[in-house]
Formats: structure tokens, sequence, C-alpha cells
């Protein structure tokens, strides 16, 4: 073999030999790079989870998902409203001094805006999922039933605010996650003012 057609054998030896390990070297890195995005199992561990409220019917119930636990957002009808301030002579802890919440739900409706109620939807007994119950349920629940939130594991009972009854195994209010208005119709739950 002359020495011409060899040294031209060798390039291309080289030259393949480099394509492939330059294909090998991104196909390595691609999923390396990939692995920097954050799951969807992540984003449910602690990432802001954005919810589209636009579309909500008065009375409506929407569960998402954040930090592993369900978050209900419900669009309270005036009713709804208006029995916060019926049942308050019956609840254990009616300001919400001793409950989780920003500072920004500390009021009577726990929100931000009243006619929406973000509230993790864990029941402060033992963090069975509380379902919610219309005043319909009143056969069920008893006369003085206004509407609210039912824990069917232990019996602890909460209102349109999360606030918990008088007697109720659960010790404390459900918690009202940080939460702040990009737009008027979405919510960003698990960020607030701060950006905490």
């Amino acid at each position: 073999m002359s020495e011409a057609k060899m040294d031209k054998t060798r390039r291309n030896l080289i030259a393949a030999t480099a394509a492939v390990g330059a294909a090998a070297g991104a196909g390595a890195a691609i999923p390396f790079v990939w692995s920097w995005w954050p799951s969807e199992r992540a984003k449910a561990a602690g990432a802001p989870v954005e919810v589209d409220v636009s579309r909500m019917e008065p009375g409506e119930l929407k569960i998402v998902e954040w930090r592993g636990k369900p978050v209900w957002v419900v669009r309270r009808t005036k009713e709804m409203l208006d029995s916060l301030k019926a049942v308050t002579a019956g609840l254990t802890d009616p300001t919400s001094s001793a409950s989780a919440q920003p500072e920004y739900a500390k009021n009577e409706t726990r929100a931000l805006k009243p006619e929406y109620m973000v509230m993790e939807g864990v029941c402060t007994h033992l963090g069975c999922s509380p379902q919610m119950k219309g005043v319909d349920a009143r056969a069920e629940m008893g006369a003085d039933w206004a509407g609210g939130f039912y824990c069917a594991c232990h019996g602890s009972r909460f209102d349109y605010a999360g606030r918990v009854f008088k007697g109720a195994p659960a010790p404390l209010n459900l918690p009202v996650p940080p939460h702040i208005y990009v737009s008027e119709g979405t919510i960003l739950i698990g960020e607030d003012k701060k950006g905490a």
C-alpha cells in the first residue's frame, strides 16, 4: 500500500473515530443536561403550582397537588360565604390565631379574595382527606350543618374557610398554603407576596 493511500486511510479512520466519539459524547450529555430540569415529581414536591380558576363555576372544588398534598381551590358561593358568620360560635379557633396560614389569610374567609378558598385538604387530626359536603347533606350531618368539609375517618368537621368545629378530634384549622394571584384568573400556590 502506498504511503499516500495509507495517510488517507488513517485520516478517514481518525475522522470516523472522532465523529463516533462526538456522537457518543452528545448522547451522554443530553440526558445529563435534561436531568437538571425538575421532574413532575420534583415540581409536586415543592415547586409552585399554577391553578386556572377563570372557568370555575360557583360552588366548584378543584384539587391540585403541592408538596405531595392535595390542595383545594373552591369558588365559594354567596351562601357559602354567608355561612361563615353563622357558624362562628361553634368553632374551636374562629380567628385562626393558633392555625397555619399566611398573615394575609388571617381573616374571616382565610383568603386573599373571599370568593376563592385555597386550603390544604389534609385533616389536622391524623392526615386524612375530608370531603366537601353541602347543606343538602343535613340529613346525614345534622340540622345545624351549614355546609363545609367532613372527615369521615374520625368525624372532624370544618366550615367553608377550613375552620374546625368544637368537639372534633382535629385540633387546628386546615392550613392555608402561601399563594398569590398572578392574574385575575390564575392562582400560584407555593409563593406569596414575599416570594417565599
